[in-house]
């Protein structure tokens, strides 16, 4: 379960790169009740979601060369540098860092072998989000991966975290958790992409899972406000009922109702 506690190798930081901030901020607006609100004219464009005063995301421009627009997990850490280091040495790619955001904190961009893009996240004066697990914050983060075996061995050595491999259907599910941490820690999981995914063009990626306490009604209001549906809902058992979507400009994210005691 993700906390707010920035726990080396834990989800800490999570924002969009959108080729259009404006609309974009409006439709999560819309969709989860979240304002926007603006860093500051020094930030380049960036602000930060916030959900009853609580920080639950950051959003800013495209700012990468040929970057899709997407959601961007930012990964604890309390040395960016050595993590950086760490990444490069176990097949990764450098994007772009390690760099001082003001007194924010310092991170750098990064590329596991796979080619999932991720980032690392140093505290300064933020720590991280200021609420998860809560209905329309960050629940869960899952990549889907074109070579799992390669990918947890790269986080492996990069993070430390620890993994548990689980049935799910037909295929098999990687839940993670960081170093040290046990079964109720759980914060993402990594399965394989699959042969139709892969055929429609999509590569290894990042997916941010958001609570929500409808799905039905949530994939519903998406779709109104100019999103799409990439997977339909689904339900598992012990887990809740789940979809992948797009935004109106094609960042892919995940919500979900989870499964209560009992279900």
């Amino acid at each position: 379960m993700l906390t707010t506690d920035s726990v080396p190798g834990s989800p800490v930081w999570l924002d969009l790169g959108s080729p259009a901030p404006g609309t974009a901020g409006e439709f999560y607006s819309a969709l989860f009740g979240w304002t926007l609100d603006s860093a500051g004219p020094e930030a380049g464009g960036y602000g930060f979601f916030r959900l009853d005063g609580m920080t639950v995301g950051g959003l800013g421009p495209l700012t990468e060369e040929a970057a899709a627009p997407a959601w961007t997990v930012y990964f604890a850490t309390e040395d960016a540098d050595a993590t950086t280091a760490r990444a490069r040495q176990a097949g990764g790619t450098v994007r772009f860092g390690p760099v001082d955001v003001f007194s924010h904190g310092r991170m750098s961009g990064l590329t596991d072998p796979t080619g999932a893009q991720f980032a690392v996240w140093q505290a300064g004066d933020t720590s991280g989000l200021g609420a998860v697990t809560i209905p329309h914050s960050l629940c869960w983060t899952e990549l889907l991966s074109a070579d799992p075996a390669a990918a947890k061995g790269f986080y492996r050595s990069v993070f430390g975290w620890q993994e548990q491999d689980v049935p799910f259907g037909d295929a098999t599910y990687t839940v993670l958790t960081p170093a040290g941490g046990g079964t109720s820690s759980g914060q993402g999981g990594i399965m394989q992409l699959t042969a139709a995914q892969a055929a429609a063009g999509l590569g290894s990626h990042w997916l941010p899972y958001f609570e929500v306490p409808d799905a039905d009604a949530t994939i519903a209001e998406a779709r109104r406000l100019g999103g799409a549906v990439r997977a339909p809902a689904k339900d598992a058992h012990g887990v809740g009922r789940f979809a992948q979507l797009t935004d109106p400009h094609g960042a892919p994210f995940a919500v979900i109702t989870s499964a209560g005691p009992g279900d």
